[in-house]
């Protein structure tokens, strides 16, 4: 789920960050089904801490509530819970990349069709999502929100079919781009993976009961077992009987192509105790970290991670390279965006305001600076000058991911292009320079695709989603497409 403009102010302290939009989490056949989402969204409240909201059904009508800020100053509330009775519900955090900030896109959407009530949650960007919006308006939709999912609940409208498990297969035929979605009506959850698993979903059991959700860091919390992957391209129907049991049944409406889970789940986004297709996110962080000291080799007296993506990836450059490992910087917790004020005088203070060296560890040292990614360079370049001013002999600045030089259109909000860093200098020495680092190297992407157990990257058949490394998308970019094709035409005419 999306959105297109979103201000500095609104991104506060974390401009320079990457953004993974969203976190999903549903639950069938559990009375206090309510209580688990919340949980389950907490855990998941990394991936989206923009709003957050939940669909309930008790047997006889749906329950929502959706509200902006985090899961835990809004669903911790007895009062606010017992507002969403019921024993099936979806949950959804968000953080935006296509569609306003605003109340009317925080997701789970619920519509009322001809069958009864459906709600959605979905995780990622569909790349034909406005290409689609555009011709439904045209033959007379009235669209709520401005955000990409609401176009499949239009497409379950005016499908043909019978049911709405096949109705929800027929919508999401039509959609491109990567997403991972649930959905609930008043007897069943449905969840979805996009044909080459680009955004993850994983299936859970507890106490007989299934559940769905972005990572298995959001079954933990709740006792839940990990059951499987949802494939890329699967579409599981789960149904509650009238007896309380559950029949499930998986479908495969995509055309069979290999799986390539994104990158930066592993990179950045996903939590370091959970496991995405298989694979350890700490383990494959660590590997990062053991393969940049082996690739980019530096003297230095201490090793310090940029809290707290760098952390398990520093530990691994300490461990190959022999030298120890210090926490140089301490990240305060705490700061939330409605501590900033739309003056620039305290925005300044942003890095200042999450990290503080800790000059004990790193005065009159040489310090390695392991980052998991650099974006347009502009935190780095503050966070430099902090270890400096607290009295560091050298900086050398090590990244765990190789350089981005391209944007995302699945689900990752990314800066234009030409705002990236590794689009602005000729090679690392120069952007060295610009960030005020000694010396300055990232991961080879090689390196990368080894330390999450797979091997070299094959340009005929790679394994991973990775067009921001290698500029190589893996499905077509039909609205981006529209775009440059609107673009053309309004400059023809203009020059007509």
């Amino acid at each position: 789920m999306n959105e297109m403009t979103v201000s500095n102010l609104e991104c506060g302290l974390d401009d320079d960050t990457l953004h993974e939009e969203c976190g999903v989490f549903g639950i069938l056949g559990h009375d206090d089904a309510t209580t688990l989402i919340a949980l389950g969204l907490h855990a998941l409240q990394h991936r989206g801490q923009e709003a957050a909201g939940i669909v309930s059904f008790d047997g006889r009508q749906f329950h929502t509530e959706k509200h902006m800020g985090l899961v835990g100053d809004h669903y911790t509330d007895p009062v606010t819970l017992a507002k969403l009775p019921g024993y099936i519900g979806i949950g959804h955090t968000r953080y935006s990349t296509t569609g306003e900030v605003a109340l009317r896109n925080v997701q789970p959407l619920f519509a009322e069709l001809e069958e009864g009530g459906i709600a959605l949650a979905h995780n990622g960007n569909f790349t034909n999502g406005l290409t689609l919006r555009r011709q439904i308006i045209a033959t007379g939709a009235i669209c709520q929100s401005t955000s990409d999912t609401e176009v499949v609940l239009h497409l379950i409208a005016r499908s043909r079919h019978a049911s709405t498990a096949d109705r929800f297969i027929d919508a999401i035929r039509q959609m491109e781009g990567g997403y991972a979605m649930i959905a609930m009506t008043r007897t069943k959850l449905i969840a979805a993976r996009d044909p080459i698993g680009i955004r993850p979903l994983v299936m859970g059991d507890l106490n007989g009961k299934p559940i769905f959700c972005s990572e298995t860091c959001a079954l933990d919390i709740i006792g839940a077992k990990f059951v499987r992957d949802v494939k890329n391209g699967e579409v599981v129907i789960c149904e509650l009987q009238p007896d309380g049991s559950v029949t499930i049944d998986s479908r495969m409406p995509a055309r069979p192509a290999p799986e390539r889970p994104c990158l930066f789940e592993y990179v950045y986004f996903a939590r370091p105790d959970s496991v995405v297709a298989g694979r350890s996110v700490y383990v494959a962080r660590k590997n990062m970290g053991i393969n940049l000291a082996n690739e980019a080799p530096c003297e230095g007296d201490v090793v310090v991670p940029v809290p707290d993506g760098g952390t398990p990836a520093a530990l691994g450059y300490a461990q190959a390279s022999g030298i120890p490992f210090e926490y140089g910087i301490i990240r305060n917790h705490y700061v939330g965006r409605t501590f900033i004020e739309p003056t620039q005088q305290i925005r300044a203070f942003g890095v200042k305001l999450k990290h503080s060296a800790n000059r004990a560890m790193i005065e009159g040292k040489r310090v390695i600076l392991v980052d998991d990614s650099i974006v347009r360079g502009t935190t780095s370049l503050k966070i430099i000058q902090m270890i400096r001013d607290a009295g560091a002999k050298e900086v050398h600045i090590r990244v765990a991911s190789p350089m981005i030089y391209h944007p995302d259109f699945y689900g990752i909000d990314t800066p234009d292009r030409d705002k990236l860093l590794a689009n602005q200098y000729v090679d690392e020495t120069a952007m060295a320079k610009y960030i005020g680092a000694d010396s300055l190297a990232f991961l080879s992407i090689d390196g990368l695709y080894r330390a999450v157990g797979g091997e070299p990257r094959n340009a005929d058949r790679p394994q991973f989603t990775d067009h921001y490394f290698t500029g190589e998308y893996p499905t077509r970019l039909l609205d981006k497409e529209g775009e440059k094709v609107g673009r053309k035409e309004s400059m023809l005419a203009a020059n007509g």
